[in-house]
């Protein structure tokens, strides 16, 4: 069934309520996270192609192939969250001295913006979906993600968010770190990303 706005505003407030101590995740917490949520999708194993040959009439082999390229989308990030180079860490040492005006201590580096909404791409149910990229680099990045499943793939997107919500349990990671809601029309898409917690939007397409 179609969520209601309800579920909107309970997703936000999960995800707002997860954002602190999301952010705050050690990078090998994270990436490992990333790479369990690989794991648990693969695990879902025939049951997966078989869902979505039924729902979008793509051939198996197709579906194979996206599945192999998602889970290679969160390993990359994970591998990216590790290195931590995208951090971008910078400090400048404060020069109490300098003339003809002394200079502050400076210090930059990314930090997570806070909860993303991501809309689930029609013409590819896994790799531009529910786990696609635009999620892996959330949760890469520190965010907590709300997904907004596309009508055309249902129990394809739900197989997927039980395996995030899967990984996201035996990692330790807070409840609104992931979230999974469905709606025909527009109303929970303008919902979502009209709520003041959402800070991003992702979505592949036109």
């Amino acid at each position: 069934p179609g969520g209601s706005r309800a579920e909107v505003e309970k997703a936000c407030q999960l995800a707002e309520a997860a954002f602190d101590q999301y952010r705050e995740t050690s990078l090998e917490a994270r990436a490992h996270f990333l790479e369990t949520i690989a794991e648990e999708i693969e695990a879902i194993g025939a049951d997966l192609t078989q869902r979505g040959v039924a729902e979008t009439g793509l051939p198996e082999a197709r579906l194979e192939g996206e599945r192999g390229r998602t889970c290679g989308q969160l390993r990359l990030f994970a591998s990216v969250v590790r290195a931590g180079e995208w951090l971008d860490l910078r400090h400048d040492p404060a020069q109490p001295d300098r003339q003809p005006m002394p200079r502050a201590d400076l210090r930059q580096r990314h930090i997570p913006l806070g909860p993303v909404a991501v809309f689930g791409a029609s013409n590819f149910p896994l790799a531009f979906s529910v786990a696609g990229g635009d999620t892996a680099s959330a949760l890469a990045a520190g965010c907590p993600v709300v997904v907004k499943g596309h009508s055309a793939h249902p129990g394809t997107s739900e197989l997927i968010g039980r395996a995030i919500q899967r990984a996201a349990a035996k990692c330790n990671m807070p409840e609104g770190v992931f979230s999974l809601l469905f709606g025909s029309g527009r109303d929970i898409g303008q919902a979502l990303v009209s709520d003041p917690r959402i800070k991003a939007v992702g979505f592949t397409g036109s």
